[in-house]
């Protein structure tokens, strides 16, 4: 990896810090605290969420005709949903022992809180969870793949791809040939080292 491509990581990583100061503040600003898996707000921003909820019969009311046609397709999504959640993490929990690769934690992608939102109807609350589920599902399906990929074949395309992994940017180069299996072994080491130190880590909490 040259030096331009070390700085530029090591300028998003600045800025993810700065991201996360920036979220704990606003956390600060809406007077929501979280513990464990508990959210809660402080008094007078519970009551004003009271008073911003939709009625049911509102809410009815007011939703656009193309919501209601469409929503026997996006619910109707869950099924191949729940199976792709099935499959990615049979194949995790079955290959990624005996790749050495470390297995990549569900609750950290797939997190349900918009439950505690006072603003929402039930309807609504019912929308976030199975948006919250979908989103979440795809990234850890995409974590999962990434360190598949990196395992298999830590290589980048020729051209410029969107929405990138957080480990394809310490991929090889296209084309570039040069000591290329022993590199991989090296990209393989480092998902063991991970698998490692998380074995650690759970030792410890345990």
């Amino acid at each position: 990896m040259n030096n331009r491509i070390r700085q530029i990581l090591d300028q998003i990583n600045a800025l993810e810090d700065e991201l996360k100061t920036a979220v704990e503040a606003q956390q600060e600003r809406l007077h929501y605290k979280i513990e464990g898996t508990r959210i809660t707000f402080e008094q007078t921003v519970s009551a004003a969420h009271l008073k911003a909820r939709v009625s049911i019969v509102r809410w009815f009311l007011t939703v656009r005709p193309q919501n209601y046609f469409t929503a026997p397709i996006i619910y109707g999504l869950i099924v191949p949903l729940a199976l792709f959640d099935l499959s990615i993490s049979f194949y995790q929990l079955t290959c990624f022992p005996i790749y050495g690769v470390a297995r990549v934690r569900r609750a950290n992608y797939i997190v349900f809180d918009h439950q505690h939102l006072a603003y929402l109807n039930i309807i609504e609350k019912l929308d976030c969870i199975y948006c919250s589920y979908a989103v979440g599902l795809l990234a850890y399906a995409g974590e999962i793949t990434a360190r598949t990929e990196q395992y298999f074949c830590p290589i980048k395309h020729a051209r410029k791809i969107l929405g990138e992994h957080a480990r394809y940017a310490n991929f090889l180069g296209y084309g570039d040939a040069e000591d290329f299996h022993d590199r991989l072994e090296k990209f393989r080491a480092e998902l063991a080292v991970e698998a490692a130190e998380k074995n650690r880590n759970s030792k410890t909490r345990s």
